[in-house]
């Protein structure tokens, strides 16, 4: 096994990920997405550049996750992979956030949200509409964010006993 093959990197990068080794799975992904580039496979370079995002993202160096993440979603736009392209805004998303530029987050956010919705992926829409809330709630939009946690739980497909308690509790809401 060439320890250079992207295929090779990719799987170490994964394993460096679940470890915790933020900045090696970074490292590692970022030279598997040179080697899919270089045998000119556009959406697995993409895909790594998003697992590289991620991971940088992790290791609390979110302008660089944002770099890494950029026009991927239009390399799965053009794929038509509408999954993976909501997946890369999300995570364009995730770094502006952890950057403080909210209202950019935010339309980020709604990108991916719509994009889920119309997929159909309930438990990546719930995890989009919780990051949205979260930052309203910072704003002090209570309301806002109280509405965007509500959708989160009805679109989770497997809702944990907090979000069970949660969506009961919000049958109730008198706002």
């Amino acid at each position: 096994m060439n320890p250079e093959n992207p295929a090779s990197l990719a799987e170490e990068g994964k394993r460096l990920y679940e470890r915790g080794q933020y900045t090696q799975a970074a490292d590692t992904f970022q030279r598997a997405a040179g080697g899919y580039t270089s045998e000119k496979d556009g959406l697995l370079a993409a895909e790594m550049k998003n697992n590289m995002s991620v991971s940088l993202l992790q290791a609390g160096r979110p302008r660089e996750a944002l770099e890494a993440a950029l026009g991927t979603d239009d390399v799965f736009a053009a794929a038509s992979d509408r999954k993976r392209q909501a997946m890369a805004i999300g995570n364009q998303a995730a770094a502006l956030d952890a950057l403080h530029r909210p209202d950019e987050a935010l339309e980020a956010y709604g990108r991916a949200e719509a994009l889920f919705a119309e997929l159909g992926e309930g438990d990546l829409l719930a995890i989009v509409k919780k990051s949205m809330a979260a930052i309203r709630l910072r704003r002090g939009d209570v309301l806002q964010s109280a509405l965007k946690m509500a959708g989160s739980v009805e679109a989770n497909s497997h809702p944990s006993l907090f979000d069970r308690i949660l969506k009961f509790l919000l049958r109730f809401k008198a706002w």
